[in-house]
């Protein structure tokens, strides 16, 4: 194994580990923390914070800490999160989630940035293009990353499955499921939404703290720290430069491509935070119980996890268009279904059908956003990933929000809405984008052989974003 896809192996295993808790706990705060709307209030501060981190913070703290620490830093971020939740009341998850959402957007734009980095070393080498190799890369991050939803669920399941309370829902406790559900927790059926008892909440956060500090190991011992030049140069820099670094994610809206990105990128948090704050409990958790939440969870994680990887190796073929094109259609049908569908307990397939469809759906919208972003801003990577997380980070507070008062058929058409709204501007980006190619990486591969260590050590090298757009020259 090379050098680059060992970096890119050991990444993606350390988000694994670290979202087997981080994510199974995200889907499950609706339900575990019903009482006075403190898992939805969680969840809408978590995704506030990594607002104010996307503009503040990213950019520094990867341009000061490098990539690899800057991972480190945001996954011990996410096991705070994850201690929070032992004793969960306003005192103890609020601020645990500030401390979250402050250290999640530096971890997956510094994940994305050093993927990127990666591709254009591992494309210059192997004198291939570099959309196709970061395509691959984030392709495999995004197969291990989504799987944590399987085994993340699969924990969470098998321990709440050992607590005796059986569901016995009424056709009255039914009236309240699907997109009938305004909003209101406590008329939902009625054993479905209670609390597991406090040994078997403890004993799944003591996993899901372990897996945590497993995936920060992992990442501190075997991650090569390809970006070791930018602390010893970012401490040598003027303030002005400090403060141009600062606003470098602002300065990024500027390009109107980014702007253009904007709807998709924000669609990406309204279907997932539909899917954690709406489906599983007015759905799942209504019809079902909360101990089947994990189960259903565990078929969207199989399928996006699978499809990630399927996608990351096609787009190569069929192009990024057409796949978009195809997670419109799928999304669009369970947006119909959701619509129309009554949940009932007798129809148990339809509600994994649903989630499964939901995670292909999500694959492509994961991997060839990201993979795009790459391709487009290669020289702008840290600002434009941390803009990717910022518009992200909206949609998952709009979704929470809307979740506390918003009926759940107004929050499925305006999810219609943006999704339609996002696949246009995606095809308009992806049409500009072929006649009017973004220089890439790849071009080095035309550079004579004596010259191309040099180009290796300029790519190695972040680029210094200044407040015009940087180039490496």
């Amino acid at each position: 194994m090379g050098r680059h896809m060992k970096n890119v192996v050991v990444v993606s295993f350390g988000f694994m580990l670290l979202f087997t808790a981080t994510g199974s706990l995200l889907y499950l705060q609706s339900s575990l923390n019903a009482d006075e709307g403190m898992g939805l209030a969680s969840n809408s501060v978590t995704f506030s914070s990594i607002i104010l981190s996307s503009m503040f913070i990213t950019p520094t703290a990867i341009r000061y800490l490098g990539c690899k620490w800057t991972i480190f830093a945001g996954m011990a971020c996410n096991v705070v999160y994850t201690v929070g939740n032992f004793y969960p009341s306003w005192a103890t998850l609020m601020p645990s989630s500030v401390i979250v959402g402050l250290g999640e957007s530096p971890l997956w734009a510094a994940t994305s940035t050093y993927l990127t980095i990666s591709g254009g070393l591992h494309a210059v080498q192997e004198n291939k293009k570099s959309q196709d190799v970061i395509n691959q890369y984030f392709g495999i991050l995004y197969l291990l990353y989504q799987s944590s939803a399987v085994w993340g669920n699969l924990l969470s399941s098998l321990v709440f499955g050992q607590d005796p309370i059986t569901v016995n829902s009424t056709g009255d406790d039914l009236l309240f499921c699907g997109m009938d559900s305004c909003g209101a927790p406590d008329v939902s059926s009625g054993n479905s939404t209670t609390r597991p008892n406090d040994r078997l909440v403890y004993t799944l956060l003591g996993c899901y703290v372990g897996v945590g500090v497993l995936a920060m190991l992992l990442v501190a011992v075997f991650l090569d720290n390809i970006d070791k030049k930018i602390t010893p140069e970012a401490k040598s820099q003027q303030t002005e430069t400090f403060c141009s670094t600062l606003l470098a994610t602002f300065r990024q809206l500027r390009d109107k491509r980014q702007v253009l990105l904007i709807p998709v990128t924000s669609y990406i948090g309204l279907e997932l935070g539909f899917l954690s704050a709406d489906y599983t409990k007015d759905y799942v958790t209504c019809a079902l119980g909360i101990h089947l939440v994990g189960y259903v969870m565990i078929c969207f994680g199989v399928t996006g996890s699978l499809f990630s990887y399927v996608f990351g190796r096609l787009s190569q073929y069929s192009g990024r268009a057409t796949l978009f094109i195809l997670a419109a259609v799928t999304q669009l049908s369970c947006i119909l279904v959701l619509l129309l569908w009554k949940p009932h307990p007798d129809q148990l397939p339809i509600f994994f059908v649903i989630g499964g469809l939901w995670g292909m759906a999500d694959a492509v919208w994961q991997t060839q956003t990201n993979a795009l972003y790459g391709v487009l801003f290669h020289s702008q990577k840290e600002a434009a990933f941390a803009n990717y997380r910022l518009w992200e980070s909206v949609g998952y507070v709009i979704a929470f929000v809307c979740s506390s008062f918003l009926c759940v058929d107004v929050k499925l058409y305006m999810l219609l809405a943006v999704l339609l709204l996002s696949v246009s501007l995606c095809c308009i980006v992806e049409y500009e984008e072929s006649k009017n190619p973004t220089p890439g990486i790849e071009d080095a591969k035309s550079v004579v052989p004596e010259e191309k260590n040099n180009v290796l050590e300029i790519l190695e090298t972040p680029c210094d974003c200044s407040f015009s757009p940087c180039q490496h020259t």
